[in-house]
Formats: structure tokens, sequence, C-alpha cells
């Protein structure tokens, strides 16, 4: 297999993941998706390929919604809250994350509001909003009439658009909040607990039925300030937590010494925790946990 094929498809994969990601919520999905990509690409006629950017994201977009058909049906079935894979963002993973509006693109709020699209809506959502694709782009990727895809990146952006709100833009505010939450976690402190989380805060935890969680979020401050504490005395007290930029956000890895069994992610809203989401899922670490040992 030619090295130079490999040396170009190289230069495109972080983009491709990126994509792929965004497109299934899943980074070990993602990481499949792009891989199949790469052997149509080394096998492919390279006289048929005039603009190699384009079909591999044309060819890693259609891998993407045939996985998704799929996905959907296991997510039926799935047991308890469903987040998605975590992913550690401050080694551009994801592209660079330099404003407000580029990590709440990749916040697991938002792919869980991309839950709610059909494959090709989320396709057309991710395509226009993350990689600045024009309509006329998008049709060529899906091999639709431009016209449809206008109506269904409207669609998109309208559901989307339902319930979502704006990441908190102040970096030293949320690690302020995520050690305070931590160390009250850690006292056992209710009330201060309390102080710091929105009058609708939400707890959603993802153990897919392989780890204890609480199999449906939690909602109200004093529901989540118990829980909070009470997991905290009955799963935390061995654990060792480092800060890790997660998905955009400010979050936790939880580890049992050199096993990592967990990673957290916060939303803040007008300086307060908005929603905490737990992954403990073993199944949805292996990507993490590598970027992780990477980074040690």
């Amino acid at each position: 297999m030619s090295s130079a094929i490999a040396d170009e498809f190289e230069t495109h994969r972080p983009r491709l993941f990126g994509l792929a990601y965004r497109m299934l919520g899943s980074a070990d999905e993602a990481e499949d998706a792009v891989q199949d990509a790469y052997l149509r690409f080394s096998g492919a006629d390279r006289t048929g390929i005039e603009y190699p950017a384009a079909w591999l994201a044309k060819v890693v977009t259609n891998l993407c919604l045939t996985r998704l058909t799929s996905a959907r049906a296991r997510r039926e079935q799935y047991v308890g809250c469903w987040l998605p894979e975590p992913v550690v963002t401050s080694d551009g993973t994801l592209g660079p994350l330099e404003s407000a509006e580029q990590r709440d693109a990749v916040s697991m709020a938002m792919l869980i509001l991309l839950e709610r699209l059909s494959p090709t809506e989320r396709a057309v959502y991710v395509l226009r909003e993350a990689f600045g694709y024009g309509h006329r782009e998008i049709a060529g990727v899906l091999e639709l009439s431009e016209a449809n895809c206008r109506q269904l990146y409207r669609r998109a952006a309208l559901r989307v658009g339902e319930d979502r709100s704006r990441f908190e833009p102040a970096p030293e505010r949320q690690e302020e909040l995520v050690a305070s939450f931590l160390t009250a976690a850690r006292d056992g402190d209710l009330a201060g607990l309390e102080k710091l989380l929105t009058a609708d805060v939400v707890w959603s935890s993802d153990g897919g039925g392989k780890v204890s969680a609480a199999r449906r979020p939690v909602e109200g401050p004093d529901k989540v300030a118990r829980l909070t504490v009470g997991g905290a005395e009955r799963f935390a007290a061995g654990l060792q937590f480092t800060a890790a930029e997660v998905n955009g956000e400010t979050g936790l890895a939880a580890w049992a010494g050199d096993a990592l069994v967990g990673m957290v992610a916060f939303e803040v809203r007008d300086g307060l925790i908005s929603h905490v989401r737990v992954v403990v899922n073993p199944d949805k670490l292996g990507f993490v946990r590598r970027q992780l040992a990477r980074a040690l």
C-alpha cells in the first residue's frame, strides 16, 4: 500500500473524525468509520478522485448514515440514560475550540439534541454548522436537491434550537465551580452543593446496565445534591479525580488507581451548574482512556 496515499489520508483524518463523531456521538464508531473510509480511499481509482477532501467527506458521511440506522435500534434498547461517548477536547481532537460557539457545538448537550434529528437531517446540520458547507455542497454529498437540503436544514435548526442553552464563556469560573462542587461532595456539604446548582439542575448518568448508575435523570438542587453526596460516600471515596476538558466543557476524570472508571462533564449557565453528565459505562471509556494515556 502506497505510503503516499497513507500520508495524504492522514492530513484529512482529524477533520473526518470530527465529522464522524458529530454524526454518531460515539468516538469508537467514528474511528471505525474513518478507518473504513481509509480502506476505500486506498483502494480507489485515483483518476476518479479530483478533490480528496470532498470525496472523503462524502464517503464518511454515508458510512455514518448507514451506522446511524442500526444505532437508533440499539439505543431504543439501551438500559438507562444514553449519553455520548466523552472526548477530551483540549488536545484538538475535535478541532480548535476557540469560541463559545465552537465549544457549544461539541458539547454533550448538543450531541444529545442532535439525537432528535433523522440521520439525513443530522448530516445536513453537521455539515452546515460544524464544517461550513454550502447547501450546494451538501446536496452533492447526500445526492439530494439543493432545495431539499435547505428544507432539511431549516427543520433541523428548528428542532435543535428548542431547549438549546448557550455554553458559559468563562472557563475560570467553571473551573472554580467544579473544584467547589468536588470539595462539597467529599465534605458531605449539602447546603454548599445546592448553592452551586441552578434551580432546574439535572444529573444524568450513563452506566449502560454495566455498572451502577441512576437510570433516569435526577432533577432539582436538593435531589442532585443528595445523590452527589451519597455517591461520594458509597462509590467515590477511594477514587482520584483529575481535571479534564470534556466535550468543550470543564470536567473530571475519575480514576481507581490506573483504571479510568468515569468521566464527568459540567454544563454551566448563569454562573451555576445546570447539568451534570456522568459516563461510567466501561464500553464508552475506551477512546478517552487512550487519549488520557497519551497525555501522561
